[in-house]
């Protein structure tokens, strides 16, 4: 039952299609993290964001996998790398143009506190 969040700059509008994203996400998680589960996806978009050394108008895309706990850290691993090369053939900002988009990923495990409610099984 893996939850996903995917946080990205609203500047990508035009260059990056969300639901088209997670429509090719769910099953890579799928198959990845060997969970007969039902992936969950929030979206959010964000007008800004800040850090270190980068301004404000910088875009980015953050993509976050909850998984229940158990599975190994080189097989976290290679969903996070499967996750960055999907993005790559997701987003349509050209090589060498003033746009440079951060990517990262984190696989994680959810934490022991984390319950499902019965109504949504």
């Amino acid at each position: 039952m893996p939850y996903l969040t995917v946080d990205y700059s609203s500047r990508l509008a035009g260059a990056f299609d969300a639901c088209a994203f997670v429509k090719d996400l769910h099953p890579l998680v799928v198959e990845e993290s060997g969970t007969s589960g039902v992936c969950k996806t929030l979206l959010r978009p964000a007008e800004t964001w800040a850090g270190d050394g980068m301004s404000r108008e910088a875009v980015f895309v953050h993509v976050e996998v909850g998984l229940m706990p158990g599975r190994p850290a080189a097989q976290k691993a290679r969903l996070s790398e499967g996750v960055l090369a999907l993005l790559a053939k997701h987003l349509l900002v050209a090589d060498g143009g003033e746009e440079r988009v951060c990517c990262s990923v984190e696989v994680r495990d959810l934490g022991t506190s984390y319950r499902l409610s019965p109504s949504a099984r």
